[in-house]
């Protein structure tokens, strides 16, 4: 039943397409790839078309042709990044509900000025920053060069802009601190506690689980999780702001 809805999910989806997404020859073969059931194939087209120009109508996709393949924590990661792309995606939002039910995968635990910075898109942030401090340096400003009269409105407009640009700045430091979230591709992904092949293993952990990334050694990166922290191979979890 579960993969059935998936796939009706889907054919929905592919038929949407995504902007510049549905114009370029790697998302068509993957378009084409899903309709014939071949998912393999339409990961591999996904994936250069997302490398080709970033965009939620292929990453949504994407996660789609790997959750068909079996592969719940690739399928989160995917849905994950058009979130990035796109914090207000309703297909994203709704498969990664139905896939963390599922998968028995928890949401990521965000600090409160990371869980202000999804509101809206990473670079709209910095749009915003930078309109509200020029707006509050010229309604301080542009008053004394033009030798104008000073106005109440001209003073409550330049407390506005700063008040927007400190909001801003906040949420600018939790898109940055979001870049270290990660998530479990691999399913029973063994946690170390020595970045070695030979390390104890202290727990494992769910495909789909949200790690977050402290500092990287090698081939390995220390992650905090629910389970614990401890050392992870880098190829075993993908960061959602991939770059």
């Amino acid at each position: 039943m579960r993969r059935f809805f998936l796939l009706i999910l889907m054919l929905a989806m592919s038929r949407a397409g995504s902007g510049r997404a549905a114009t370029n020859d790697f998302f068509a073969s993957g378009i084409t790839a899903i309709h014939n059931g071949n998912f393999l194939d339409a990961v591999g087209g996904f994936q250069k078309s997302v490398r080709q120009q970033p965009a939620t109508g292929a990453l949504v996709n994407l996660g789609l042709a790997e959750w068909q393949r079996g592969h719940a924590g690739a399928a989160i990661l995917a849905w994950e990044q058009a979130r990035w792309i796109d914090p207000f995606d309703e297909r994203a939002a709704q498969n990664l509900k139905f896939a963390r039910m599922a998968a028995q995968a928890d949401e990521p635990q965000l600090k409160w000025f990371e869980a202000a910075s999804v509101w809206l898109p990473p670079n709209a942030w910095l749009w915003i920053a930078g309109a509200s401090w020029w707006l509050t340096v010229g309604a301080l400003m542009l008053p004394g060069i033009f030798r104008w009269k000073k106005s109440g409105w001209l003073s409550a407009l330049a407390a506005l802009g700063f008040a927007v640009f400190l909001f801003s700045l906040t949420a600018n430091v939790g898109v940055v601190s979001r870049t270290n979230i990660g998530f479990v591709l691999k399913k029973n992904a063994p946690l170390l506690l020595t970045p070695t092949r030979t390390g104890e293993i202290i727990s494992t952990l769910n495909a789909g689980e949200p790690v977050r990334r402290q500092r990287t050694r090698g081939d390995y990166c220390f992650i905090s999780s629910a389970n614990g922290s401890g050392w992870i191979e880098s190829k075993a979890f993908g960061l959602v702001a991939a770059r």
